[in-house]
């Protein structure tokens, strides 16, 4: 066993132990921590693989501002832990038989290829070959109509994101912006006319 093969194994495992702490741990922050160290893993795996910019983009994008800015809400939000795993025993049955599922497809995938024939070998690349501009090519190439419809998806998400964060709750403390633009200045504000009064000689020598 190489040393490259030893650090890929290595990163694996932490990869693999991340991953399941994400799903099995109890409290949200705890899982969000968990979950950048699964990226952070996954990166240095594609650095293995020689995927720099796609290790880079993981670490930079997701590690440093989706999951921090999701950690932040996870830590602002009230969030009632025991409501949260009132329905664990009761989904589980549904879990197993999908974590089975997807087991099942991974193995497939490894062990026969669904039907495909043996794969080339890896080759080293040199260092005149650049990742980033191969990937570009096949993304707005081959798969452009795959890229736009992941776009069109991330953006009906993020509408519906802004509906559900927006909507009226009975707990949720909104203000009409329309009467806040049409507030008067004597609303709020009550002007008292008092006469002045001048202090005498001795509660100013006091």
């Amino acid at each position: 066993m190489t040393f490259l093969q030893l650090v890929f194994y290595v990163f694996s495992a932490i990869l693999v132990f991340a991953a399941a702490m994400v799903v099995t741990v109890r409290n949200p922050v705890k899982s969000a921590l968990y979950l950048v160290l699964a990226f952070f893993s996954a990166a240095c795996i594609w650095l293995i693989l020689q995927a720099e910019f796609l290790a880079i983009v993981l670490v930079l994008v997701y590690v440093g501002a989706v999951m921090v800015l999701f950690l932040f809400v996870v830590m602002m939000l009230d969030i009632d832990l025991a409501r949260l795993r009132a329905g664990f025993t009761r989904y589980l049955p549904v879990g197993g038989l999908v974590a089975a599922l997807m087991a099942l497809e991974i193995v497939l995938a490894l062990y026969t290829g669904f039907g495909q024939g043996p794969s080339p070998e890896a080759v080293m690349a040199g260092a005149e070959y650049s990742n980033t501009k191969a990937l570009g090519a096949v993304l707005y190439t081959d798969y452009v109509y795959a890229f736009e419809i992941a776009a069109l998806i991330l953006l009906v998400s993020i509408v519906a994101a802004i509906v559900l964060t927006m909507r009226k709750r009975p707990d949720h403390k909104y203000v009409n912006p329309g009467q806040q633009v049409t507030v008067r200045r004597e609303d709020r504000l009550k002007i008292i006319k008092m006469k002045s009064e001048k202090p005498s000689s001795t509660e100013s020598s006091t």
